[in-house]
């Protein structure tokens, strides 16, 4: 959720879909949350009317038709006579909990009528007293199609009491954007809270009512599969090489080689175009012969130093973003060189992941970063950080994680056994990873997942939230293949299975929790 969002009590619609994987991820399924949705709709129509209204409720195929199936199962069993039309056909019903409320509604027959409208002249009349529009929800993009936008017309010429589900259909949620067509309601009955669309949109909104579905307030707090939907960009047919990013990894030195290599092959199943690897030039041949997927820039000199700058600078103008640190070494004129590069970097306006040996060149002259940036420390570079020492209790080290974070103008992803992501304005507690990766390399790759989203322009906060998840998650699933013996390039092969489908790592961590139980 953006700070401004959060502030005013908005959400948006990607960040309510991801809020609601969340909740079945940690134990809150979709089925409860659509129960409690449409038992609130019938609760609040059955405060304004009497039983022996009619009532139409027009229901779309996916979460806000099944609101809508919810609603008339409760509405008749209140006693009103309730009339469903479902605009297509119950065939082509794709949500699951949506699916499996239409089913009960089949064995209601006598008390509910339900009218499958697939096509505009199926449309019947119907003469309700309240309408319920339960066609579309938040997710809505683009002109409404047949027979959507001629139920939103049935609707509007209705003279009933009209009801929204969440949004009105037809409303941009997030813009307040009218899609062609939208309902013109008395009411509407949004979830959780209210999004910043229906305050654009008050003539169509109508009276605005914001109520609970059983979405705990703690579960903002946490990291899981719908944070890495929010930063994963999509690909279309028309992608061309380079459109999803180009990381820049500056580091190694004579001794470490690894920790590179594996930062840029971390971004490359992430998803990046183009990896390159800026390191000296007997490193930067040694990582050359460990994939033929890397590109590598040979640097002069057996370290990062100022004479390397000059060429480096052609590189970072080029670059999406930006890893700085894995593998550096801290030699006096490394630290240099790190203290110039991010001023270029900055100069460049180029997104900077600082990790390992260059958080702590960084230290020796820290201050406010100007870019979109993200530092990943565990707990002794922290201290080397900022002078200070965490705090044990979670929430305590967690708000003091907030303040560095102010501090630095960055998102401070905080490695532990559950892991701190903050920004000045709110922090993420991760959940996945397992005691088997505190092998040398685990890190690298986080740095890779997480450079990977920045070159794709993801916001740092949503970027290192995702990245947390998705490292832990793929180390989980190593565990699950080899226990404990596990090393850090086991972790890449993971990578695309997580991000493919997040929520896998459910069955893998329910089953890790039976073992450990």
């Amino acid at each position: 959720m953006t700070a401004e969002n959060a502030m005013k009590g908005y959400i948006t619609s990607s960040e309510m879909r991801a809020l609601e994987l969340n909740a079945e991820y940690f134990g809150v399924s979709q089925l409860q949350l659509m129960e409690n949705a449409g038992r609130h709709i019938a609760l609040e129509i059955a405060s304004r009317f009497k039983p022996d209204k009619s009532i139409a409720i027009f229901c779309g195929l996916g979460g806000n038709g099944g609101d809508g199936f919810v609603a008339a199962r409760h509405l008749s069993a209140m006693g009103f006579k309730v009339t469903v039309i479902l605009a297509g056909k119950a065939k082509e019903i794709s949500h699951k909990a949506a699916l499996e409320n239409w089913r009960a509604l089949q064995f209601l027959r006598e008390s509910i009528t339900i009218h499958e409208v697939y096509d505009s002249a199926l449309i019947p009349n119907i003469n309700a007293e309240v309408v319920v529009d339960a066609l579309l929800g938040t997710g809505t993009r683009g002109k409404l199609k047949p027979p959507i936008q001629q139920l939103v017309e049935k609707i509007n010429f209705s003279n009933a009491f009209k009801v929204a589900v969440d949004v009105p259909t037809g409303i941009d949620s997030d813009t307040g954007e009218v899609l062609g067509a939208a309902v013109k309601a008395n009411l509407t009955i949004t979830f959780y809270k209210t999004k910043r669309g229906l305050e654009n949109a008050r003539e169509y909104v109508g009276e605005l009512v914001v109520k609970d579905i059983g979405l705990p307030k703690e579960l903002e707090n946490y990291a899981g599969p719908g944070d890495v939907t929010l930063a994963l960009k999509k690909r279309v047919t028309e992608s061309h090489k380079g459109e999803y990013g180009r990381l820049l990894v500056i580091g190694g030195s004579e001794t470490f080689s690894g920790a590179p290599a594996l930062v840029a092959l971390a971004a490359l199943r992430t998803g990046v175009d183009l990896a390159y690897v800026a390191a000296p030039w007997k490193t930067a041949h040694d990582i050359s012969a460990m994939s033929p997927d890397l590109i590598t820039i040979k640097l002069d000199g057996d370290h990062l130093n100022i004479a390397n700058i000059p060429s480096l600078k052609a590189y970072v103008e080029r670059a999406d973003a930006v890893v700085l640190g894995p593998g550096l070494g801290l030699h006096a004129e490394t630290r240099d060189a790190v203290k110039t590069l991010i001023e270029i970097i900055e100069s460049a306006c180029k997104p900077l992941l600082l990790d390992a040996d260059g958080l702590k060149a960084f230290a020796e002259f820290k201050r406010k970063l100007t870019v979109p940036s993200v530092l990943t420390p565990h707990v002794g570079e922290y201290a080397i950080l900022t002078g200070r020492k965490l705090p044990e209790n979670l929430t305590d080290k967690a708000l003091e994680a907030q303040k560095t974070a102010a501090e630095l103008g960055a998102v401070l992803l905080l490695k532990g056994p559950v892991d701190i992501i903050a920004n000045e304005k709110r922090f993420k507690l991760n959940f996945t990873g397992n005691p088997g990766m505190t092998v040398g390399g685990t890190g690298d790759v986080l740095s890779g997942i997480v450079g990977a989203f920045l070159a794709q322009s993801a916001d740092p906060f949503k970027a290192a939230v995702a990245g947390a998840f998705v490292n832990g998650a793929t180390g989980d699933f190593v565990f699950e293949e080899k226990g404990y013996h596990m090393v850090a390039s086991d972790l890449l092969e993971w990578i695309p299975k997580v991000l493919d489908d997040p929520m896998s790592h459910l069955k893998v961590r329910n089953e890790g929790a039976a073992k450990t139980s």
